[in-house]
């Protein structure tokens, strides 16, 4: 999964508009949410997950898929941290 720059919100505009990150999501994408700068959160169409994954959502649950989607992308959001 590859994230544009112009797919960075704040924690702070996450907060207040969110259904304009939800439109970015829908027209972009996945948005990745900044907590003091740093990447903290991943918002995307759940749909998406599915297809990119191929996961089972019968036999594996929300915070299973949650650390297995962080480890296997976790390069990824170190080099965003820097």
């Amino acid at each position: 999964m590859q994230i544009s720059t112009n797919n960075l919100v704040s924690m702070t505009e996450a907060n207040q508009n969110f259904s304009k990150v939800a439109k970015m999501v829908d027209s972009n994408g996945a948005v990745v949410i900044l907590k003091n700068n740093t990447p903290r959160y991943v918002l995307m169409d759940y749909t998406e997950l599915e297809k990119e994954d191929k996961i089972n959502t019968d036999n594996e649950t929300v915070q299973a898929i949650g650390e297995r989607i962080v480890k296997k992308h976790l390069y990824a959001f170190m080099e965003l941290a820097k």
